[in-house]
């Protein structure tokens, strides 16, 4: 056969086999691609909707709401749930694919969601019974459903839950430039702009040529020359205040979701601050919560899928290998159908032991750890780090530390794990060391830590990241903190510090982490301030940091550190 003839036999091969799929899906499927709903307020939202042709009877629906509007990933997910014994309906965001209106992230969501859910158990093949699934964008929306809850939700499976204005765009309050392009990728057109997401270089160029500029951020779209109206707008609420709280559950109304849940997160999830809020947040509103996390090693996609082998250059233990699709539809089968609820879920917390190879399963995330270790920053040095000991200092002390935020040779606050087994830069920084353990024990849960300090300046952001020394001397990052000091007992009220007093600043929006250090680790604590090209820089005069420019760095920021200040690190034997 001649390379023409070849061609064209593959094209008709492609073509029957094309042919061949559509009669499957239609043999199989009732499918319904260009639903429209109608919620109370005049919008119309899209929906795929499909159903299993082999089943009759009424059936309970698995629905995702989704804001990266594609139709071939609409019916896979519709098909996936149909196949599993559900109407699957996938969900276009306002203004999304079919939709007429506006585009208008996250702030709809809490009534759209409620407006699918209450069409669902209208239509004649609904049994009452609606879960949704879904992650980040997706399972935000899920949250904000339960804003105000929904008889018919029965439940939620939210994988790497964004929370807007908590995990994004700022996180702690400092805004950052890992999602500046984001609202372009959802409200350029109706569906998503792939073109102007994927262009990385673009996005390089412009966080370097803003940070060399020293302008503005509130200035930053004006560097890359196209006006990114939706990050001036959330520009406008620095503090997590009311724009914020009405999109998601916030304090009391968690203590009115009486649904089961179960949340899919990991350890280097970006936004994993964002989604054990919510299971941080329901606990503490709803102590007989009926909650139930699996966490391990995974980063934000990962996660939605099970996990990869390698992440990040590490090799991941082959047991936290999962699947995520399979074990949400054993749930929805557990909550709505009476199975047996999933194999893994032998607790209410269920985490993997990186470096153990073995999943454990506690009732609480209090019960991860055996006990505490509180480690305090003594201005006592051992070669080139000072002591992280597990003894307060008797003697108060202070260590000096010096950032000039005019300097655009330098970054500061190199806290992002990748890869997680790295090299540490020490151009800048404090770091604090521990002895040697022992025996091997195992960080479990969340490093939390209270910082005194005397500043110069009215306010500062901080970096405080969190690694294992391994024996053979690499450097394996567990968790890191990043915060703006001023939010720092409240996200909602900004509170100026006052310089030349010793302020106390607490953190704890930490990463979780579980993590088996072996004989002859030692944990490090790298403390910093933040200044890079990632993220606003705080020049501490106290205004609307989005405000301030590099002229307002006329004096370099000098804090002195407190021997006082500690951390606590959660471990087990």
């Amino acid at each position: 056969m001649n390379r023409k003839n070849f061609c064209m036999a593959l094209l008709c091969l492609i073509s029957t086999n094309f042919c061949l799929a559509q009669q499957a899906d239609t043999s199989r499927y009732i499918i319904q691609d260009s639903v429209f709903i109608k919620t109370k307020d005049g919008a119309t939202l899209s929906a795929v909707v499909v159903r299993n042709k082999k089943l009759n009877n009424r059936q309970p629906a698995a629905l995702m709401f989704f804001i990266y509007a594609n139709l071939k990933r609409s019916l896979k997910e519709a098909k996936y749930a149909a196949d599993h014994g559900y109407v699957g309906i996938v969900a276009d965001t306002r203004g999304k694919r079919l939709s007429p209106d506006n585009i208008e992230p996250y702030e709809h969501e809490a009534r759209d969601v409620n407006a699918v859910i209450d069409w669902i158990v209208q239509q004649p093949w609904s049994n009452g019974k609606v879960g949704m699934y879904g992650g980040s964008y997706s399972g935000y929306a899920q949250w904000a459903a339960t804003k105000y809850m929904n008889p018919a939700l029965k439940t939620i499976v939210p994988y790497v839950a964004a929370i807007p204005g908590q995990g994004l765009p700022m996180e702690n309050n400092v805004f950052l430039n890992a999602n500046y392009q984001w609202a372009f990728y959802i409200t350029n057109n109706k569906y998503t702009d792939d073109e102007v997401n994927n262009d990385r270089a673009r996005w390089r160029r412009l966080r370097n040529r803003w940070y060399e500029s020293g302008a503005a951020y509130r200035k930053i779209d004006s560097i890359d020359g196209t006006p990114n109206p939706w990050l001036q707008r959330w520009l406008k609420h620095p503090s997590y205040d009311t724009y914020w709280q009405a999109m998601v559950p916030y304090k009391q109304d968690f203590a009115k979701i009486n649904i089961p849940v179960l949340s899919i997160t990991g350890y280097y999830d970006d936004g994993q601050i964002s989604a054990m809020h919510y299971v941080k947040e329901h606990y503490r509103y709803n102590p007989k919560a009926n909650h139930y996390l699996i966490i391990g090693p995974y980063d934000h996609f990962g996660a939605q899928k099970g996990g990869v082998p390698v992440l990040r250059e590490y090799k991941v233990d082959s047991v936290a290998l999962i699947n995520t699709p399979e074990i949400t539809f054993q749930w929805f089968d557990y909550i709505m159908k009476g199975a047996a609820k999933p194999a893994i879920l032998k607790d209410k917390i269920n985490f993997e032991v990186m470096g153990a190879n073995q999943w454990r399963h506690v009732p609480s995330l209090e019960k991860m750890a055996d006990k505490t270790l509180t480690l305090y920053l003594t201005n006592k040095k051992e070669l080139a780090n000072y002591m992280l000991s597990a003894v307060k200092p008797v003697k108060p002390a202070t260590l000096t530390q010096e950032v000039d935020l005019a300097d655009r040779k330098n970054a500061n606050n190199d806290y992002y794990p990748d890869p997680i087994i790295r090299d540490v830069n020490r151009e800048n920084g404090l770091f604090f060391i521990t002895k040697p353990f022992e025996k091997a024990i195992a960080v479990n849960g969340f490093f939390t830590g209270e910082l005194k300090a005397i500043i110069n300046k009215k306010d500062m952001d901080i970096g405080v990241s969190l690694f294992e020394v391994m024996p053979d001397g690499r450097y394996f990052q567990l968790s890191y903190f990043l915060g703006r000091a001023s939010y720092a007992k409240d996200m909602s009220v900004r509170k100026l510090l006052h310089p030349g007093q010793v302020e106390t600043i607490p953190f704890e929006q930490t990463r979780m982490i579980s993590r088996q250090l072996s004989k002859g680790s030692r944990l490090m604590v790298v403390l910093n301030i933040d200044k890079n090209p990632f993220a606003q820089i705080n020049y501490g005069t106290g205004k609307d940091v989005s405000d301030e420019t590099i002229s307002d760095a006329k004096v370099p920021l000098k804090i002195k550190w407190l021997n006082s200040s500690f951390i606590k690190v959660p471990v087990s034997e």
